[in-house]
């Protein structure tokens, strides 16, 4: 009679059915195997881990990336000529990809902890070099068309270092039971029979990766890691062509959000007309943001400075806001505000003026030149000046970007902010007369005025608050306005006692550990040599092998170490289904 076995026993054949069935489609008990991995299956192991890395770092990118999903749906519009969200599909594949090779992950995770082979199936190798290929163009694709975008990362690991190291302390802390394991396992058997010096380079390797991870604050450096005392002024937000998240850009009513938002200055995107009125446009053409389509179809692939003043002013420039919806913010506006947004027209730089002189608020733009045979080619700039003389506003309060004719533009209107877009050598910009900077992430400390563009997330815009930044230009100044103080600020002192208790406490947790491995496996049954002999030759199928393993059985059963049918389901054998093996 065989015994019928406890219920725990079948939970845990139930477990390691799935485990090594999802992974290598080995779902019967004779298919399972304590051998060590081949050098093949080893190598596929290294590459899914390689795998998970490289899409852990893309999806990384790409969550820290959301500061700019406008900028980057902006320039695939200039690629294709349509408006769409291309972040939804890249997101939507990153999450899918990196959720399916964490799976993997954790299953060949669980398959070191209890001592199965590793033997991935083929349609899981598949996926694994779908997933790495595609990544890999990924990352191709971004640094030969979005490359300036990888600046956002060494900016988004000065907000989120403290936090990574926390995270991996825990997470290679955790895998101390694995190694621990594995080098118990492992020492137990070398006992007897075999010897092998991986599992001393597996323990050196952990070590040292622990031991860095227990030093790595030495070389973490965030300026949100300070003292409160020395915390500057919160930074003065520009609203980046108005606010664009409640109102079409570059109108008099995004401008007007804006100054709901108590920004302290607007920023937006000028061209000159035909007739040579200076207007808002971020745009070649006017595709994207009126509709040109509509009023003039056979000039809808014009530049748009071919458009003199009474064509620009006739045309809608709200209606593309409500069907694009390009923040996702229309569905929670309500009516009045729908038919407000839907009857904007393009504006003009002198309204733009009027409106800032009326609040005494800075106003920052980045000026384009006319097409070569334009009428206002060489006299723009005179042109956009005597706008700016005949609206009213203070000199003072206007940030001149444009470096064509500073000099001449020095004589005209003395009292202007020159204000460069490229980081030039204090002695440059001594000479020139430049008193501010308008600039991209990139921050060190100057002489100068600086103000960083665009910033939109409160994450970047703390990083930047404790760094000393004066004020940034922002799409999103309904969402700084919510960040009355940094999301996270702490001084060296709290930090560094952060950092050595968490490696204090993981030291602990990993001795602990190791000696709970030691001792556990040291009380489990020791293996014998028929059992030793059995693993190395578990893949050839032979007589031989098959009285092996009745030896293995029948040894270990009149050792009382368990019945007959509980020894071949440890072992990985089907006592029911192996031929040679008399029932």
């Amino acid at each position: 009679m065989v015994k019928h076995q406890p219920l725990q026993v079948y939970e845990r054949q139930l477990c390691l059915s799935c485990l090594t069935g999802i992974y290598g489609c080995r779902w019967k008990r004779y298919q399972r195997s304590h051998d060590d991995t081949t050098k093949w299956e080893f190598l596929w192991s290294l590459i899914l881990f390689f795998t998970f890395s490289l899409l852990l770092v893309w999806f990384y990118f790409w969550w820290e990336a959301h500061n700019d999903y406008n900028e980057f749906n902006w320039f695939l519009y200039n690629r294709s000529g349509e408006w769409s969200d291309g972040t939804i599909p890249i997101l939507a594949t990153t999450a899918a990809g990196f959720t399916y090779i964490a799976f993997l992950m954790i299953l060949a995770l669980c398959h070191i902890a209890v001592g199965q082979q590793l033997n991935l199936h083929w349609l899981h190798k598949i996926g694994v070099s779908a997933a790495l290929l595609t990544t890999a163009i990924g990352f191709i694709s971004v640094n030969q068309t979005w490359g300036e975008e990888w600046a956002v990362i060494p900016i988004s690991l000065q907000a989120t270092g403290p936090f990574l190291h926390l995270g991996a302390l825990v997470a290679v802390t955790a895998l101390a039971w694995l190694v621990a394991g594995q080098v118990a396992r492992t020492e137990k058997i070398s006992k007897l029979m075999v010897r092998t010096t991986l599992p001393v380079v597996v323990l050196l390797l952990y070590l040292s990766v622990l031991l860095g991870l227990y030093m790595a604050p030495l070389s973490i450096t965030s300026p949100c890691i300070m003292d409160h005392a020395n915390l500057t002024p919160r930074p003065d937000v520009i609203g980046h062509q108005g606010a664009p998240m409640l109102a079409p850009e570059n109108t008099i009513l995004s401008f007007q959000r804006a100054l709901q938002m108590n920004v302290s200055g607007l920023e937006a995107d000028v061209a000159i007309s035909f007739d040579g009125v200076p207007f808002l446009m971020r745009d070649r053409t006017l595709r994207r943001t009126t509709d040109v389509g509509k009023v003039f179809p056979a000039r809808q692939l014009n530049d748009a400075s071919s458009f003199n003043w009474t064509d620009l002013h006739s045309l809608n420039a709200g209606q593309w806001f409500l069907k694009d919806d390009p923040f996702w913010t229309v569905q929670s506006m309500a009516q009045r505000e729908v038919m407000l947004v839907g009857n904007q027209t393009v504006c003009s730089l002198e309204q733009l003026l009027r409106l800032a002189t009326l609040h005494n608020h800075t106003v920052v733009f980045s000026l384009r030149r006319p097409p070569h045979r334009h009428p206002c080619y060489h006299s723009w700039i005179n042109d956009t000046l005597e706008v700016i003389r005949l609206s009213g506003i203070p000199q003072h309060l206007v940030m001149w970007t444009p470096d064509w004719d500073r000099e001449q533009v020095r004589q005209v209107a003395p009292g202007l902010q020159q204000t460069s877009v490229e980081k030039l050598p204090p002695h440059v910009l001594h000479q020139q007369g430049i008193s501010s900077l308008l600039l991209r992430y990139k921050f060190s400390r100057s002489n100068v005025s600086v103000t960083l563009y665009t910033v939109n997330e409160p994450w970047l815009f703390s990083v930047l608050w404790c760094s000393g930044v004066s004020s940034v230009s922002s799409k999103a100044p309904n969402i700084l306005r919510k960040v009355p103080y940094p999301i996270w600020l702490m001084s060296p002192d709290e930090y560094c006692l952060i950092w050595v208790a968490a490696d204090i406490i993981s030291f602990t947790v990993v001795i602990g550990i190791f000696v709970f491995q030691k001792w556990r496996l040291s009380g489990m049954h020791s293996y014998n040599p028929e059992q030793i002999m059995l693993s190395a030759a578990v893949r050839r199928s032979s007589r031989d092998v098959n009285i092996m393993k009745e030896k293995l059985i029948f040894s270990e059963v009149s050792n009382g170490v368990g019945s007959a049918e509980d020894l071949y389901m440890e072992n990985g054998f089907d006592y029911y289904n192996n031929e040679g093996i008399s029932h």
